[in-house]
């Protein structure tokens, strides 16, 4: 270190850059068979969503096809896709759940 000090060079600590995490949307699909109902309750309980809010997206992917649900880093995202996907098969319903880079 003294050896740097008498040449008049100076070390500085380089403060590394983080980029926060990459965020991922997490979709319902719409289909004909799943009542709009359990939609409604998937959605308070793995989204933790109001019934208003819930019925509101249920709307959503019943008119466009699609609604978005939140958005999560890709661990987080990818669980909620599966909790959506176990219920759907628990209960016998076709509904179906995609994640996809914001």
């Amino acid at each position: 270190m003294r050896n740097q000090e008498q040449r008049g060079a100076v070390l500085e600590a380089e403060k590394a850059k983080l980029k926060p995490p990459p965020l991922y949307k997490v979709m319902l699909l719409n289909d004909d068979y799943t009542p709009m109902d359990f939609v409604v309750v998937v959605l308070q309980t793995v989204f933790a969503m109001s019934r208003e809010k819930a019925t509101q997206v249920m709307l959503q992917v019943h008119r466009e096809g699609m609604g978005v649900c939140g958005t999560y880093t890709r661990e987080v995202a990818s669980t909620k896709v599966e909790q959506v996907v176990a219920i759907a098969r628990k209960h016998q319903h076709p509904l179906q759940c995609t994640m996809e880079e914001t």
